[in-house]
This record gives structure tokens, sequence and C-alpha cells, in this order.
């Protein structure tokens, strides 16, 4: 008796484990192939060599973290077998694509045939974007500026951007590499940027403004102001300490890059007549933040402006090697200058 009940608990545990494991399986099946890696919209040029396996394919795209699993792209593309082999070539393809998608679009050879790629640095202001797009004759800078002053564009963050504002897209353009097609137009290349930058947001910003009690545009002007200021990534959440504390007591910013934004050029060495400039961004002039973002801040800039540096620090000054000597008094400042020059 004591045998057979053995018998039918190691039936039932047998059992039990084949419905586990085939339900493990379904579900990794399921996440493998018919979810996307992630939400990342950003396009990978991805080459697929002449003559390439459905294995190599395989192994080109896991290392460029487009699909989750090699073994299941490689049964999925048997399964989806159709008589057409995947073809070689370049493809523009994200992370945000489904298995199915990526194996069709290789089968279907619509590779990329006449794109173009392009860097947008941290720091640059929408002005520098449109000279770098129109040298390398990606768009009219004069479209692009129209464009970005005047086109739709639907986001979250951008709801409470005064529509009137100067710049009104500056800070929003994600410093990032982009591929486009040739031809692409301005509007299409703006709402690339602006796409990255939602990620960003979603990611990174949303919901943290609370952290120092501002809005998601008050967060990007600081970060604006910090990619313009901060050279060495060690400085960036001192540099936000330093604004915030200046806030706090009702100080005026004077931050150099807002003036050199309100000139619209970049001096070595601001003359006292400089700082008379009569501009909402000129921050010896005005108390509080400009009225927009002087930038369009990198990831580290935001996340300083999100998380800055507890300390009672209300100057720096920078260093020859990018650094900045911080000093809690105008004496200490004073001090700190004649050590650098």
């Amino acid at each position: 008796m004591i045998k057979v009940e053995n018998k039918r608990k190691r039936r039932q545990i047998a059992v039990v484990s084949i419905v586990v494991f085939f339900l493990l399986s379904s579900v990794f099946y399921y996440e493998s192939l018919f979810k996307p890696v992630d939400n990342n919209s950003t396009q990978k040029e991805v080459v697929i060599p002449s003559g390439s396996s459905t294995v190599e394919i395989a192994k080109i795209l896991r290392s460029n973290n487009l699909i989750r699993s090699e073994w299941f792209f490689i049964l999925r593309a048997r399964i989806y077998d159709n008589g057409v082999q995947m073809k070689a070539g370049k493809y523009l393809l994200s992370s945000n694509m489904t298995t199915d998608e990526i194996i069709k679009k290789l089968k279907d050879g619509k590779s990329m045939v006449d794109t173009v790629k392009f860097t947008i640095p941290e720091g640059f202001t929408v002005s520098d974007i449109a000279d770098r797009l129109q040298e390398m004759g990606i768009v009219s800078k004069d479209k692009f500026l129209s464009e970005a002053q005047n086109g739709e564009f639907n986001y979250d963050f951008l709801k409470n951007v005064p529509k009137d504002r100067p710049d009104r897209l500056e800070g929003y353009l994600f410093p990032d590499t982009y591929i486009v097609k040739e031809g692409t137009n301005e509007h299409d290349i703006i709402n690339l940027m602006l796409s990255r930058f939602d990620e960003i947001y979603k990611s990174y910003i949303k919901g943290n403004e609370k952290n120092v009690g501002l809005s998601t545009d008050k967060v990007i002007i600081v970060a604006s102001m910090i990619e313009k200021e901060a050279k060495i990534d060690k400085d960036r959440p001192l540099i936000a300490g330093v604004i915030y504390n200046r806030l706090n007591k009702n100080m005026k910013l004077q931050i150099d890059a807002t003036v050199e934004y309100a000139l619209g050029k970049h001096k070595d060495k601001l003359l006292f007549n400089d700082l008379k400039i009569d501009s909402p961004y000129n921050t010896y002039l005005h108390y509080g933040l400009p009225i927009g973002p002087i930038s369009n801040p990198g990831l580290k800039s935001i996340q300083a402006a999100l998380n800055p540096a507890k300390h009672d620090y209300y100057y720096y000054v920078a260093q020859s090697d990018g650094s900045h000597i911080f000093s809690k008094t105008y004496i200490g400042q004073l001090e700190a200058e004649k050590k650098v020059n």
C-alpha cells in the first residue's frame, strides 16, 4: 500500500513538474519572440554580411541587444520559413521591434540604402545643432530653427513650455547619435530627437522632479546650466548644489554661461559690460532661473539637477584642468580666484 502511494506521489510530482516546465517554457517563448527587448526606439545600423547563416545572424542581433535569445530566434526563423531567405545588407533596427518584425524586415530585404549618421554632443544649443546638420547637408538651418520654434510636437514634457519663448525647444533635443534616411525633413529629425528625450523623461525625470521641488522645465533649465559649467562629472552634482543654495538664499546665480547664451557666442573671458546685457537669460542681471534652458543637457547633468549634492558652498571657480574650487564665502571665492589666476 505504501509503495502504491509513493508511486502515485511520484506521478503527481512528475505531472506537476511537466506542467510547470511547459508553463515556464511558454512564458519564455512568448517573452523571447513576441515582446521587444525594451522600448528604446533609437535605430542601430546593423550589417548582415553576405552568406550569413541563421545562426550567424542570430549572434549579430543578440550582440546588438536586438533579440532576447539566439536559440529562440533561430527556432522562430525556421517556423516562419516561407521559402524566402533572410538577406544580407545594412539595416536600421531598434530594440523595440519584436522578433517577428526583425525577421520580416530581413526576409523582405528592406535594407538601409541611403542613410546618414550624425552625433550631437552634450551642451550643444539648438543653433549649434542646426549649424552642424546644415554643414553635413542634412537640413536647412533656417528651416530647422523655424520648425523648432513653430512646429507642432505632441509630448507631455512640452505642455508647460511657453510656445512664445525664444528657442522653445532648447533643452529638449537630446544629445545622442542618430541615423536617418537621406532626405528626412527638419520636422522628422526634430521629432526623432524629442522622442529620444521622451525616453529619458519617462525613465529618469518623470516623478523625480519632487526631489528638488521644480517642474520638468525648470529641472532642464538647471541641467542646461550644469552642462555648460561642468567639465568633470564629479563636479556636476556640486555645481547643482551651488545653484540650489543660491536660489534658496535668493542670491543671483551669476553664471557666466547664461551671459554667453544671451550674447550668442562663447568668450574666454567676459567683460564687465558683457554682464550688463539686457536679457532674461542674464543671471547677473536677474534673480532666479533664466527664462529657458541655455543648452541641451545630457543625462549626467539631468541626474545632477535632480540629485544635487548637499553642501554649504555658494561659489565656485574653474581651474585650468576643467575642475572647480568650491567656496562657502565670497572671501573664500576671492582667495580661490587668486589661486587660478
